[in-house]
């Protein structure tokens, strides 16, 4: 019998507003949304050779404000899409269970940041914000896997497969701008 939750809301009754999505989806979309759009982000700031401490700073500024706009955007069209009967502050809901998204940017955000504020040099600190969201992919990739009961040896490919399907996205979106 397949799982009625997932099509109908929580409590599987048809036609019950869905209250939310499923905690695990949620921080693996965000987290995959958030790694590759840090790391594009920072390939595209960076194409222009900008790597000035006060350019640094801007960066990490520019990164979490588009995070947290293309959290209100997935958020919003989440509520959208569902079309079914809102309550006073399910928008609000939408948007917070967003959060995945924006906290996967953050360790991008702070070494950019760092880089800005002279903790360490702010040339070349693309690279390992870079290797970090490629790391954080990689990390999300394995971790489903085992979640899934694959076993450790397919569950490392797996990771390795997504991880290398982020560089791909991240470089196909360098090319495109």
């Amino acid at each position: 019998m397949a799982d009625s939750t997932a099509a109908t809301g929580t409590s599987g009754t048809p036609g019950e507003p869905r209250r939310g999505h499923d905690t695990r989806e949620a921080v693996l979309f965000g987290g995959v949304y958030g790694a590759v759009l840090a790391s594009s982000m920072v390939a595209a700031l960076t194409q222009y050779g900008h790597s000035s401490a006060a350019s640094r700073r801007y960066d990490a500024l520019w990164l979490l404000v588009t995070a947290c706009a293309s959290a209100l955007a997935h958020g919003y069209a989440h509520y959208i899409a569902e079309r079914t009967p809102h309550r006073r502050w399910d928008a609000l809901r939408a948007l917070r269970q967003e959060w995945p998204l924006v906290t996967a940017v953050l360790p991008t955000v702070f070494l950019l940041a760092g880089a800005g504020w002279g903790w360490w040099p702010p040339g070349g600190v693309e690279y390992p914000a870079f290797g970090l969201n490629i790391l954080l992919l990689f990390a999300l990739g394995l971790v489903t896997a085992r979640r899934a009961t694959r076993a450790w040896p397919v569950a490392v490919l797996t990771g390795l497969g997504d991880a290398l399907l982020g560089v791909l996205v991240v470089v196909a979106n360098a090319l495109i701008k």
